[in-house]
């Protein structure tokens, strides 16, 4: 798959090619949303709990006597049904991980890359390692390449991504990430994908064929 390489004016630059196996497969959607929830569930921290009633401070003594009052019959203040009580299964510490086999991880990947790149939202720039790191500058190189009017973007940066974070770090709806950190989440929420001429060639070496054998 040949697409157009741009340079940090919006001139075209060239063409690079993009692996039919990466960017040019069918994308199967069932995974795609499996990997997804997979990734979301295993973001949970689980660390929510709750005391039971022998947890909870006070209730050693008995309230009243067993008989003779008129009243239910009490062995604790601490019980459920009193306030300040104990729990009755109530939520403890777990994990939420899901598990998911590492071929169909991978296909998720190349499945929503493959995706992106159908709907046209991919964008290959070069150059923009060295653009000034400065806010406003950045602002303007990202409103001059394709899809300038997208309303969020995701930066998949190579190795040398110092100066692109500083610019782009304070940019609303923009976000920079390794490209070897490419996950479901990040693509799926972000309308435009562009990526670094250094990036195209990391995610290749990451995703390619030789790597779900």
């Amino acid at each position: 798959m040949q697409v157009t390489v741009y340079d940090v004016n919006g001139n075209e630059a060239g063409e690079v090619t993009l692996s039919d196996y990466v960017f040019g497969i069918e994308p199967n959607t069932a995974v795609m949303h499996q990997a997804f929830v997979r990734q979301l569930a295993n973001a949970r921290l689980g660390t929510h709990s709750t005391k039971t009633r022998g947890q909870v401070r006070g209730g050693g003594r008995k309230p009243w006597r067993q008989k003779g009052t008129g009243r239910a019959r009490q062995g604790s203040i601490r019980a459920p049904q009193w306030r300040g009580g104990g729990t009755v299964f109530g939520p403890k510490p777990r994990s939420y991980a899901k598990q998911m086999p590492r071929k169909m991880r991978r296909l998720a990947i190349r499945s929503v890359l493959s995706a992106k790149a159908q709907a046209d939202q991919i964008v290959v720039v070069d150059g923009l390692n060295a653009v000034e790191p400065k806010t406003q500058v950045m602002k303007r190189v990202l409103r001059t390449l394709p899809h300038g009017d997208a309303r969020s973007t995701l930066i998949l940066a190579g190795d040398g991504r110092e100066n692109i974070w500083r610019g782009a770090g304070n940019l609303p709806g923009v976000k920079v990430l390794l490209a070897s950190y490419v996950n479901m989440r990040d693509v799926l929420g972000h309308e435009r994908l562009l990526v670094t001429r250094e990036a195209v060639d990391l995610i290749h070496r990451l995703w390619d064929e030789e790597g779900d054998r």
